[in-house]
């Protein structure tokens, strides 16, 4: 199989030399990974995961006139009410963007004394961010809005966390959630599963699913657990129907993009390709990708730096049988 996703010659994009100092929370970052990503105001944005050698995460801002070179912004991301959520989170993290309407969206993942909780914020202009929800719902990771809604309804694909012995949580099947409120959650349906002895055992998505011709195209990330060595976090791609999002009309067999290059191998994690972010080079006036649009794909290597891979709609939806 010819490679599809072809590596940003500038990788890896962003590293720990690349962050600023901002006593006391954060000075010699160990660590910048995960990044979610949008379009706004004529610039790529990342919101960037970035950890301390406290091992303390943090979230900051970077932005790009190309999508290559980013400036971080020198301040941390304060999401207001979060304070309020009546619960000690000891970490915020994996940021995925989304816009819907007028307002920029944040889901991110928030571990509890007990387990993972998703949280939803918003922002019109990417400085101010203001908390929506705190999901209550129990152990859940990886979620991501769609960029519009559906019979006037929120939906959200997430992954149900599971306890693993001797490991974190993790899970093997993305659902379907829908709410009217961003706040209450019900459980639509499964959409996909993880593999057995394949290149994705364990999933989760990726950046939030853009609408094609063809139908959603999701990006998600699969974990092969069979090496009894260290896990590997590759990519792949899911397209699921335009009118029932539960409905699979096609998967790629193998991934898309896996660890090779040295900083996708060596890191804090070794052997991890983490997608997370995405934009596209054309979006039409109905929200559609055209089949010819490019989509450069940011993601965390070894929960190290961040890199970027680029494909076309077609090059993906091709594998998708």
């Amino acid at each position: 199989m010819s490679p599809v996703f072809r590596r940003c010659c500038e990788n890896p994009l962003l590293t720990r030399a690349d962050l600023p100092d901002l006593p006391p929370q954060l000075v010699d970052a160990s660590s910048v990974f995960n990044p979610g990503a949008i379009r706004h105001a004529g610039k790529t944005w990342l919101m960037l995961r970035v950890q301390s050698r406290a091992r303390e995460t943090f979230l900051m801002m970077a932005h790009s006139d190309d999508g290559r070179c980013f400036d971080v912004v020198p301040e941390l991301v304060e999401i207001e009410g979060l304070e309020d959520v009546g619960e000690t989170l000891y970490h915020v993290y994996d940021p995925r963007l989304t816009r819907i309407e007028d307002w920029i969206y944040v889901v991110f993942a928030a571990d509890t004394d007990t387990e993972c909780r998703l949280g939803i914020a918003r922002s019109k202009d990417l400085k101010r961010f203001e908390l929506v929800s705190f999901d209550a719902r129990g152990d859940t990771r990886n979620g991501v809005l769609f960029p519009e809604r559906w019979g006037g309804r929120f939906l959200r694909l997430e992954r149900p966390n599971r306890g693993v012995e001797g490991g974190p949580p993790t899970g093997e099947v993305v659902v379907l959630s829908e709410s009217e409120n961003l706040r209450d959650w019900n459980v639509v349906g499964s959409v996909f599963e993880g593999r057995p002895r394949l290149w994705d055992e364990r999933i989760g998505s990726g950046p939030p699913p853009i609408k094609t011709k063809r139908g959603w195209l999701h990006i998600y990330h699969g974990v092969a657990t069979h090496f009894q060595s260290v896990n590997l976090y590759q990519a792949g791609a899911v397209l699921l129907d335009l009118a029932d999002p539960t409905k699979v009309l096609g998967r790629t067999h193998a991934n898309l993009l896996e660890p090779r290059e040295l900083y996708e191998t060596v890191g804090q994690v070794p052997n991890v390709v983490f997608p997370s972010g995405m934009v596209a080079s054309e979006v039409d006036d109905q929200g559609f990708v055209p089949d010819d649009a490019t989509l450069r794909v940011y993601y965390g290597a070894a929960d190290t730096v961040v890199a970027a891979a680029e494909a076309t709609v077609s090059d993906i939806c091709k594998h998708c049988r």
